[in-house]
């Protein structure tokens, strides 16, 4: 295999390389992708794929260096078991297993890592999965922020969807889980940086149970899937587009959000579709499955928020645009910098 010479011009790595926008896009397509190339393994969307004998495998790794470790409606722990399995749900892959390496950094008091590890084992639980094994190290006091999680997780493909990028069509639907940015603009608000007070809680979770339904009443509609964590749901949907020939309208008026997340991203200059969020997942589906799809994420415990917010358009290609209630249009790209750093 010939390995292709790294085009990355950055000088140093900076905060930005790690928000999920254009830098990070440019950091792993410029200097880390082209080392790491493999035609044997596939990639697609946030897991790698092969198979072993008869048994098609999906693969994730994930590192979680949230600020601060607990938040409301959730904390280090459960976010690094629930962003792993995530990233295998939205591959098409039902979670199997999961390892786990803990940063601890000298000082750390032992009741919040026991607190941790027992968030970990709550959500792997309530996941259907095992934390199989791992590692343990400890760096000098004041270079970790307490810890840090690094994860990897195992599932098997589930046959009953193809997914793949470049198979979306005009006409094809956009759906969303439920409403946007509420773990972003939660982490914000508990470093306590501002004075803002608001009734918010991330929306940390596994959407599997969701994803399984979908697959059952859409399976063969469903083009591809996404968690739109870091760089929000603005980023997930231009990175569909540029591996694809198509663009995509949002209907901006029909993203859900909550009035507390509105009204903080107003106050700070943010857009909400740049908002990351740890439980919600996008999924575009053919149209002729698209009633059968929305009502089966819909009939799940915690799905009652889904809809509909956009369609594929034929025009403009690898462009996601936003439309508002009197038809104007404003071009939406991918996160650019990062305006909340650590968040995941």
């Amino acid at each position: 295999m010939v390995r292709k010479t790294p085009r990355f011009a950055d000088a140093h790595i900076e905060m930005a390389h790690g928000a999920g926008g254009t830098a990070s896009r440019r950091l792993v397509e410029g200097l880390i992708a082209p080392y790491f190339a493999n035609p044997v393994l596939q990639a697609f969307g946030d897991a790698a794929a092969f198979a072993v004998g008869d048994a098609q495998l999906a693969t994730t790794a994930d590192g979680f260096v949230v600020k601060p470790l607990r938040f409301p409606g959730g904390s280090i722990g459960e976010l690094a078991v629930n962003g792993t399995l995530n990233d295998l749900a939205v591959s098409a892959a039902k979670p199997l297993a999961l390892l786990a390496t803990l940063i601890l950094e000298a000082g750390l008091p032992s009741s919040v890592l026991e607190s941790e590890i027992e968030a970990m084992a709550i959500a792997a639980r309530k996941g259907g999965v095992s934390i199989v094994g791992g590692d343990t190290k400890v760096v000098v006091h004041g270079m970790a922020d307490g810890m840090y999680v690094t994860t990897f997780g195992i599932g098997v493909r589930d046959g009953r969807a193809a997914l793949d990028p470049a198979s979306i069509r005009p006409g094809d639907r956009v759906l969303l889980s439920g409403p946007i940015g509420a773990h972003g603009i939660t982490i914000l608000l508990a470093r306590g940086e501002l004075d803002i007070q608001a009734n918010l809680v991330s929306d940390t979770r596994s959407v599997w149970p969701f994803v399984d339904a979908l697959l059952d009443a859409a399976g063969e509609g469903i083009r591809w899937m996404r968690d739109p964590t870091r760089g929000g749901v603005a980023t997930s949907l231009n990175e569909l587009v540029r591996s694809s020939d198509c663009g995509i309208a949002i209907f901006e008026e029909q993203v859900p959000m909550h009035d507390a997340v509105r009204g903080a991203c107003e106050l700070l200059g943010l857009d909400p579709l740049h908002i990351a969020n740890e439980g919600q997942f996008l999924a575009i589906v053919a149209p002729d499955h698209a009633d059968g799809a929305l009502a089966a994420v819909r009939a799940v415990p915690g799905g009652e928020g889904a809809t509909w917010i956009g369609e594929v358009r034929a025009e403009p290609r690898r462009r996601v645009v936003g439309v508002n209630g009197y038809g104007g249009t404003r071009v939406i790209d991918m996160l650019i910098g990062d305006p909340l750093p650590r968040i995941c």
